[in-house]
């Protein structure tokens, strides 16, 4: 059984009230809940939130299984991967069934395609790893253009090989992190504290599909990608 999360705050410093802020013809949340229930891979979706007004327009759009968070899971210094188990055990009880996988997508990223939630959860099953994030190469990379600063303000290469990098084509590839797909195994969601001691694997996806909205220029970014995108056809 395949859950997909979508899992919201109502407070948002960055963009103020960007969940359910107008993206063009819709709210922003209303990208990843389309998205969701193209994916013929996806049994269930669920929506765990502590506001109101976010949990009133998910039910107006067809999400069937709304959960109130607790405060202690609305802070700034929750762990997303409590509010995943929250969320997991609170739809097992109400709907009697156990969750195998979890397919978490964050509303953050709404030009996210269907084949980027069906390609995770089939590199899931066919590798049978505990988690599958999707990710994008950056500009930088730590091995060739990356420095972070130590003692007495001096500067060093993030990550060093033996041979020095001359050529950034040359350097191991990396991927930044994008929260479009997170797929998780229940048994790691249970067993581990952070997707990061688990065996993980990246499906990478095109940076443009990946951009995640924190800030005024990412929402205004992604709104002409998308303007773009629909007058392309």
């Amino acid at each position: 059984m395949i859950l997909a999360s979508i899992c919201m705050r109502g407070g948002s410093k960055g963009v103020p009230k960007k969940n359910i802020r107008p993206l063009l013809d819709k709210p922003l949340m209303v990208y990843t809940f389309d998205c969701a229930k193209e994916s013929k891979k996806i049994d269930q979706i669920a929506v765990s939130s502590d506001d109101k007004e976010i949990l009133d327009m998910a039910s107006k759009n067809g999400i069937g299984n709304i959960f109130k968070r607790s405060d202690s899971l609305s802070s700034d210094s929750a762990s997303k991967w409590a509010v995943f188990k929250d969320l997991v055990l609170r739809f097992e009880k109400k709907a009697n069934v156990t969750v195998d996988y979890i397919v978490d997508l964050d509303v953050t990223v709404p030009r996210r395609k269907v084949e980027h939630i069906d390609s995770s959860i089939d590199m899931m099953v066919k590798n049978n790893v505990d988690v599958v994030i999707t990710g994008y190469e950056p500009e930088r990379n730590p091995y060739f253009n990356m420095m972070e600063v130590g003692e007495n303000n001096i500067a060093t290469l993030v990550k060093k090989l033996d041979k020095p990098i001359v050529c950034r084509q040359d350097a191991p590839i990396v991927y930044s992190l994008t929260p479009a797909v997170y797929v998780i195994k229940r048994d790691a969601l249970f067993n581990y504290q952070h997707w990061s001691e688990a065996v993980c694997m990246i499906n990478p996806i095109p940076r443009e599909f990946a951009i995640d909205i924190d800030t005024e220029i990412d929402f205004e970014f992604v709104e002409y990608l998308i303007r773009k995108e629909m007058q392309n056809g």
